[in-house]
């Protein structure tokens, strides 16, 4: 019921002008995986969302993510911008240095399009780090 309303929260029209308003129905939808799932949030223009999608399922400690697939999905969905967001089944939300490697990356080929990186939330049992809050964005 819990991941229903989180879920809710996350439909396609809400309005998300911080993406801290959206660290809570992530972590209820994310947190409970056995491993790592990496998903994105695509937003239009005016930062409303179009569609939540788990875009690449993992191992315990991994996840194997491709830019083109989200650059696809991105274009596919006319996004404007994107909040990425992945969890860390060891329930520790620091990102890792291959977290901020892979971001790099997105960030690289979604500009070429000119769809925006707003933050990268990896999600964990104790909580939700933010990159654009970290600064790492």
């Amino acid at each position: 019921m819990a991941k229903r309303f989180a879920r809710r929260k996350l439909a396609k029209g809400r309005k998300i002008s911080q993406p801290s308003q959206a660290f809570e129905h992530l972590q209820l939808l994310l947190q409970d995986y056995e491993h790592e799932v990496f998903s994105v949030l695509f937003l239009d223009s005016q930062h409303r969302v179009i569609r939540f999608e788990e875009l690449f399922r993992g191992t315990i400690d991994s996840a194997n993510v491709y830019p083109r697939e989200v650059l696809k999905a991105a274009i596919a969905y006319n996004a404007a911008a994107v909040i990425l967001v992945h969890n860390h089944p060891s329930g520790d939300p620091e990102p890792s240095d291959a977290d901020r490697r892979i971001t790099e990356r997105l960030k690289e080929a979604l500009c070429l399009m000119d769809i925006r990186v707003i933050d990268h939330v990896v999600v964990g049992s104790h909580g939700c780090k933010s990159f654009a809050e970290m600064g790492y964005l």
